[in-house]
C-alpha cells in the first residue's frame, strides 16, 4: 500500500494511553484519600505517574483501554483501573459515573493520554491529522469538561502532559507539534476560566524519556502497510525510520512524575513545568521561546529596546525567586 502519511514517534517524548476497569485495589482509608484521575496510565509516563501517586498514598483512578491492562493496574495498591478511551464520550461518561459512585470525589486530573503522528504536513492524511488531534487535544478537553464539576467542588487541580514539542516544531513533526501547541493555548485559557473556582491548572512539558511510543508507532505503521514510496520527503522519512525505536536506555520519567506532584500539591503551582533529561534539550527549548519573542518584537511600530526587554524579563522572573 502506498500511503504518504506515516505513523512514528515524535522525537520529543510522549506517553501512549490505555484503559481500565476492574475491582479496585484500594485501602479501607480510600474515602479519606485525595483521588486523582490519570488518563493513559498503561505504560510510559502515565504508568509512572499513577504508580508514583499510589505509592504516596493517593487514590488513583488509572485510565486504560484493554481489560488486561485494567486488571493489571487494579492489582496495584491504591489504584483502580477504569476503562477510558479519551476519544469515546461513552467511556468518559461511564468513568465519571464510576467515580461518582465510589463517593471519593476528585481532587486532581492528569490528562496524560497521547499519541504521535509523524508525517510531512503537505502529505499527512486527514484521518491521521484528526486522530492525533482527537487524542492529544480533544481528549483533555473531553475529559476535563466531564470532570470539571467534581474538580470545582474540591477546588482541585488539573494538569495536562504536553511536550517541549509545544514550543519546538521541526521537520516532519508538524501533526504532533500542532497538537501540543494547542495544549499550551488550552491550558492558558482554562487556567483563567477556572481561577474563579479556585482550581489551579498547569501543563507539564517533557522532553525525551523512556517509553514504548516509538515501537508502538512503528508497529502501527507496519501493520497498516505504510511506506515512504511516492513521498516528496522520502529521504528524510527513511533516515528517521532507520533510527532505533527502542527507548529502553532513556531515563525513566521520574522527573515528570515529580513535576506532576508539584502541579497537583504545591500551594502555588506554576503554569508550566518544562522537564527534560539534559541541558541540550533545555537550551533548544528556551532558545526557541526567545526567538519567538524576538520575532514578535521586531519590525513593528511598538517594538521595545533591549533594556526594556530585560526589565520585562526581570519582572517575569521576580516571583520565581521569591
Amino acid at each position: 500500500m502506498n500511503l504518504r502519511s506515516l505513523w512514528w514517534l515524535s522525537v520529543l517524548a510522549l506517553a501512549l494511553p490505555v484503559h481500565a476497569e476492574s475491582t479496585p485495589a484500594t485501602s479501607a482509608e480510600a474515602p479519606k484519600q485525595k483521588a486523582i484521575l490519570v488518563t493513559g496510565a498503561t505504560s510510559g509516563i502515565g504508568r509512572n505517574i499513577a504508580e508514583t501517586l499510589a505509592r504516596e498514598g493517593y487514590l488513583v483512578y488509572a485510565g486504560a483501554r484493554k481489560q488486561a491492562d485494567i486488571d493489571e493496574l487494579s492489582a496495584i495498591d491504591n489504584i483502580e483501573g477504569i476503562r477510558l478511551d479519551v476519544t469515546v464520550q461513552k467511556d468518559v461518561d461511564e468513568a465519571l459515573a464510576l467515580v461518582r459512585e465510589r463517593g471519593t470525589g476528585l481532587y486532581g486530573l492528569v490528562n496524560n493520554a497521547g499519541v504521535a503522528v509523524f508525517a510531512p504536513l503537505i502529505e499527512v492524511d486527514e484521518v491521521d491529522m484528526r486522530f492525533v488531534m482527537d487524542v492529544n487535544l480533544m481528549g483533555p478537553w473531553r475529559v476535563t469538561r466531564a470532570f470539571a464539576p467534581l474538580l470545582i467542588e474540591s477546588k482541585g487541580r488539573i494538569t495536562t502532559i504536553g511536550s517541549i514539542s509545544g514550543t519546538v516544531s521541526g521537520l516532519l513533526f508538524g501533526p504532533y507539534s500542532m497538537s501540543k501547541h494547542a495544549v499550551e493555548a488550552y491550558t492558558d485559557s482554562l487556567a483563567r476560566e477556572m481561577q474563579k473556582f479556585g482550581v489551579e491548572v498547569s501543563v507539564i512539558e517533557p522532553g525525551n524519556f523512556k517509553s514504548d511510543i516509538a515501537l508502538s508507532v512503528r508497529n502501527r505503521m507496519q501493520q497498516r502497510g505504510q511506506t515512504t514510496e511516492g513521498s516528496l520527503y522520502r529521504e528524510e522519512l527513511e533516515r528517521v525510520m532507520a533510527a532505533p525505536a527502542d527507548r529502553s536506555n532513556y531515563q525513566e520519567p521520574d522527573a515528570v512524575s515529580a513535576a506532576v506532584k508539584r502541579a497537583l500539591f504545591d500551594a502555588s503551582p506554576q503554569r508550566r513545568y518544562m522537564v527534560v533529561p539534559d541541558q541540550r534539550e533545555a537550551e533548544i527549548t528556551i532558545r526557541k521561546a526567545i526567538e519567538e519573542m524576538v520575532q514578535l518584537n521586531q519590525n513593528q511600530p511598538f517594538a521595545y529596546d533591549r533594556e526594556a526587554l530585560i526589565r520585562m524579563l526581570d519582572e517575569a522572573m521576580a516571583p520565581a525567586s521569591e
